[in-house]
């Protein structure tokens, strides 16, 4: 028998642009009350936004005095982007609905340095990560479209950090991973960001690198667009034109049924 994920009812309390590409949200209010962080660096919780059913998954970038923090990656497409770029009015304001927070950061106990790799989307969770965990050599590469010194304030002073661009036709994390100086002794090699270039990896590593499991973690975030199933009914059109005809959300989730039906007819 499943069991539903707890939810919780946050109010967008600031919303603020870090950088071209990435916008932090804090959330509080008195449906958080209940909400307890696991503690681990690299959690993550379903945000869902008003108007979107689905949960899409963030890093908690911090839990402090009842405010969540989430730092939101922007992308060219997509409701959790429009909304938080305001197309939908201001955020700030709004409800949200959180799910309970889940994480898989687990640094064996004779793991003597941390080896973090990701893309933009890794970037909160990579910042926790070397916050928590000061007492431990922490090398970071990061691939990020970002200028270095936009988000240079964005990790702990400590930590050593190689940055880099993604090329034109996407992530080379993979080959970035495979000419790698990795640190003598045993360590932790932690990774994310798009899921086919986090399957290359984790096959260098076990195959390669022959790191036993307990000794990496590497999940894929998100998948390119080329990665996707396409969907049947793409709910983005009928999402904005529903709002610029002023219908209600009610509404809107109607007209994707409709048009989810018509489509398999």
């Amino acid at each position: 028998m499943s069991v539903r994920a707890e939810q919780y009812t946050a109010e967008v309390l600031g919303r603020v642009q870090l950088s071209p590409h990435l916008i932090r949200l804090t959330l509080g209010g008195p449906g958080l009350a209940g909400f307890t962080s696991t503690g681990i660096p690299d959690e993550w919780v379903g945000l869902i936004v008003p108007g979107q059913y689905q949960s899409r998954y963030y890093t908690v970038r911090s839990w402090s005095g009842g405010e969540l923090v989430l730092d939101v990656v922007v992308h060219e497409v997509g409701l959790v982007t429009e909304w938080a770029l305001g197309a939908f009015g201001d955020p700030v304001g709004q409800q949200v609905t959180i799910t309970e927070p889940k994480g898989s950061f687990l640094k064996p106990a004779d793991a003597g340095w941390l080896l973090l790799v990701g893309d933009l989307t890794a970037m909160p969770a990579m910042a926790r990560i070397a916050e928590t965990h000061a007492d431990l050599p922490v090398h970071l590469y990061a691939e990020v479209p970002d200028r270095p010194e936009e988000l240079a304030s964005y990790l702990p002073a400590g930590a050593q950090v190689s940055w880099d661009a993604p090329e034109e036709h996407g992530s080379r994390l993979a080959e970035v991973v495979e000419t790698l100086e990795w640190p003598e002794g045993a360590g932790y090699f932690w990774m994310a960001g798009e899921s086919a270039q986090m399957r290359a990896i984790r096959k260098h590593l076990m195959r390669v690198r022959r790191m036993p499991s307990t000794h990496y973690d590497v999940m894929g975030y998100w998948r390119a667009v080329k990665e996707r199933q396409p969907r049947a009914v793409d709910p983005g059109p009928i999402w904005r034109a529903g709002k610029a005809a002023g219908k209600s959300d009610e509404e809107i989730w109607a007209d994707y049924d409709q048009a989810r039906t018509e489509a398999g007819s």
